[in-house]
């Protein structure tokens, strides 16, 4: 590695609460050097990102020009990574500028439409430049989804619930819905009814999530990110949780997948594919 250049990264979202943690886990990796940092709040344009996050200078300036940043990134010997942690309303725009640039994303905001992955999966593979969406960086995460899938050849009823902070914009979660997928891909149709039942309000029973799945969603104050999957049968119950209690922990997964990427010409959706 003492041999290779660093890996340049341009962190999207850099004074948000994810962007901070990453802003910071490059700037300590060896292999990676911060060359952008882009934020949209006017209070901190200007401002060096150390400077912003706490953790003393690191002589990048916080800009508002996503694509005059991603201009800079491409200027670098080594091929340039882009972390996004925006807004699901601008994700799929800064998706497009970074891989029309030749800049490899690596995605963590969520709330994109099946249809806009296809089209970014399309492009990607049209520029040979891999694209990483990735709903959770936590390997705990992908244990859980791990271990549901086994569970699910056992269980014929599963519900999950989702629980995060009341400052996230879309619900159901990525990796709620991510969860669902990897078990509506198993080739069975779960919770088969049992009465007809009514909602006396509408939404009471979730969200459809399609072969029988239904997601929760909980949004509070004090919570970060959660996640339980509970598979239900006669006599048993049997509950996988993952908590969040410091968003540090996605920081090796955001690590890796900036590693591996550079590896890619294609896009992937999922931790699990680059572990």
């Amino acid at each position: 590695m003492a041999n290779q250049l660093p890996i340049p990264v341009v962190v999207n979202g850099a004074g948000g609460k994810m962007g901070r943690e990453v802003v910071q886990a490059v700037s300590e990796a060896p292999d990676m050097i911060l060359v952008g940092a882009v934020d949209r709040n006017p209070e901190y344009l200007g401002q060096d990102i150390g400077e912003v996050i706490g953790c003393g200078p690191l002589e990048i300036p916080v800009l508002n020009d996503l694509e005059g940043t991603l201009g800079m990134a491409l200027q670098e010997k080594q091929s340039a990574v882009m972390v996004d942690f925006t807004h699901p309303n601008s994700v799929y725009e800064n998706t497009r500028a970074a891989i029309a640039y030749g800049i490899r994303p690596v995605i963590g905001t969520t709330g994109m439409s099946p249809q806009q992955i296809q089209e970014l999966a399309a492009f990607a593979e049209k520029s040979s430049i891999g694209c990483a969406l990735i709903p959770n960086f936590s390997i705990g995460m992908v244990l859980l989804q791990q271990a549901a899938i086994a569970a699910s050849q056992h269980f014929d009823h599963v519900e999950i619930i989702e629980l995060h902070h009341n400052q996230k914009a879309d619900a159901p979660s990525g990796t709620a819905i991510q969860t669902a997928q990897m078990l509506a891909e198993m080739g069975k149709t779960f919770n088969p009814p049992q009465v007809k039942e009514t909602e006396k309000i509408a939404g009471a029973r979730g969200s459809d999530a399609g072969e029988g799945i239904r997601i929760h969603s909980i949004r509070l104050p004090g919570l970060i990110a959660h996640q339980e999957v509970i598979f239900g049968a006669p006599g048993q119950v049997y509950t996988l949780r993952h908590d969040t209690s410091d968003r540090a922990c996605y920081m090796p997964g955001v690590l890796l997948c900036i590693r591996k990427i550079l590896q890619l010409k294609t896009l992937v959706y999922g931790l699990e594919k680059l572990l």
